[in-house]
């Protein structure tokens, strides 16, 4: 009867725990691809080793490639750039020394762009380019240069972006997605609640995140993006779509708002001001039931 009941405990537990929504932050500073050199298997890793004057958007990478058949390592460094582009660079025996020269002359958007220019003076032995002009781009196309021949090249992705600020969501049915895919690169999510209904699933997250990753653009040193999201779901756990509700923003121009918590402390008011591209509205946000409602 015992074994029984532990049995039955363990798969009760087990149905429990997996029926949980979680929200996990996990920040990546490194990146495995898979790709091509010619029509030849390779294998790259890529290391985010900082910014590249004030955008994080653009960073500077170490790393190494191999042919799959031999895995002999060839050390690599270089720029990814805002469009999705990398441009990866191995000098031989001088490989330490002239990564060094490289990143001291690339400190901002305009030598980024002269990136190639500026490693051919440092005289590469290898050179990787991979130009993804559309982010749509999967797998991302290239060129491999050796003894000033060319090469096509690919990798098997179509993200090529070093750091990475992943929110993974784990839902009932072993469910997972990141709203780094599906919402926005800047993180910055919190869970708050989640609820079920006729409809389908919900759940609330409330986020603080920076609202441009050029610190030296428009909004870069202001206080940051602020309010909720409420991701929409079927019975099923299958993500259909989301709203998002501004409570600050230097985009908006959304500030001084007033704040009212109920006495139960479930329901949270926000009374916004009319701004530029914003009409004056107010958002009761019913942390319970993981809603939100926009009224005038």
């Amino acid at each position: 009867m015992k074994k029984i009941f532990s049995v039955f405990f363990f798969f009760f537990l087990t149905f429990f725990l997996s029926q949980k929504v979680e929200l996990k932050k996990v920040t990546d500073s490194s990146q495995t691809f898979t790709g091509e050199i010619n029509g030849v298997p390779i294998t790259m890793e890529l290391n985010y080793t900082g910014i590249v004057d004030c955008d994080q958007y653009q960073h500077y990478v170490d790393g190494w490639y191999y042919y799959d058949k031999y895995k002999k390592k060839i050390p690599l460094t270089g720029i990814y750039d805002y469009y999705g582009s990398l441009s990866l660079y191995n000098f031989g025996t001088k490989q330490k020394q002239n990564s060094k020269l490289l990143k001291e002359q690339i400190t901002s958007l305009q030598k980024v762009e002269k990136t190639d220019e500026i490693a051919q003076k440092l005289t590469p032995k290898e050179s990787i380019i991979f130009d993804q002009s559309t982010l749509k781009n999967n797998p991302i196309p290239g060129n491999f240069y050796l003894d000033k021949k060319s090469q096509p090249a690919k990798l098997f992705t179509g993200n090529a972006m070093i750091y990475r600020l992943n929110n993974y969501l784990y839902l009932p049915n072993n469910k997972k997605i990141n709203t780094y895919d599906f919402i926005n690169k800047a993180g910055g999510n919190e869970l708050i609640s989640y609820s079920s209904g006729e409809n389908g699933n919900r759940v609330l997250l409330y986020f603080e995140q920076t609202s441009n990753f050029n610190a030296c653009g428009q909004c870069g040193a202001s206080d940051g993006e602020k309010g909720y999201r409420v991701l929409y779901f079927t019975k099923d756990w299958n993500y259909k779509n989301y709203e998002e509700f501004l409570i600050e923003s230097c985009w908006e121009n959304i500030y001084d708002v007033t704040k009212t918590r109920s006495k139960d402390r479930q329901t949270i008011q926000y009374k916004i001001n009319k701004s530029e591209s914003t009409p004056a509205h107010t958002l009761t946000v019913d942390l319970k039931n993981a809603s939100v409602v926009k009224s005038k």
